[in-house]
């Protein structure tokens, strides 16, 4: 099946190409991606990924995608920046936010949309050492991966007790509603985040 056309045909495609599902993650996961971490999380619900090596992909991609960031924003920042003007409004909002709370903004800005993607690319160009970036950075993307994919695992199993014989068009309609919600609920954070 080349196209899924239900829910269950998806996660069907998941469980027949785990490796490569694993490996999407991982990608997707370094870049942050908060709705497709929640997917998987209901994914593994459902059996299509194994809950504890989900977690621990979705762990070490998020880890690798902001220590790469990071290492980006420490060698090429102020070049970056000079070549592309617009990053430079994210990249001082991540900077004031880490001058004043580098520990609270490390271990929590995976989760605000807009800050997500720059800040480790702003930690890089500040003063703070690679090795308490390192440890910390270890430590936030493991709650990351947790919350995130056990917030999506217990959506799942509730929506199954909820609909126990519904009809996968009900639960794609439920699984659309929630990852809107997780969607609006993260740019009212990051709304949050730049007023600070």
């Amino acid at each position: 099946m080349l196209f899924p056309t239900d829910l269950a045909s998806f996660l069907e495609l998941i469980r027949l190409h785990g490796d490569a599902a694993y490996s999407f993650m991982f990608a997707y996961s370094a870049s942050h991606s908060l709705l497709f971490g929640l997917f998987a999380g209901y994914a593994a619900s459902s059996g299509a990924f194994a809950l504890g090596a989900l977690i621990a992909v979705c762990w070490f991609g998020s880890f690798a995608g902001d220590a790469i960031r990071f290492w980006i924003g420490r060698i090429y920042g102020a070049r970056l920046l000079k070549k592309y003007a617009w990053l430079e409004r994210n990249v001082q909002i991540a900077i004031r936010l880490a001058d004043r709370h580098y520990l609270m903004m490390i271990l929590f800005h995976r989760y605000p949309h807009g800050i997500r993607g720059i800040a480790a690319f702003a930690y890089g160009m500040s003063r703070l050492p690679w090795s308490t970036f390192l440890a910390l950075n270890f430590v936030a993307a493991g709650m990351w991966a947790c919350a995130v994919v056990l917030t999506g695992y217990a959506f799942g199993q509730v929506s199954e007790k909820l609909m126990n014989d519904a009809s996968s068009g009900l639960g794609a309609v439920m699984l659309i509603a929630f990852l809107g919600l997780s969607w609006f609920l993260s740019k009212k954070l990051e709304q949050v985040a730049e007023r600070r």
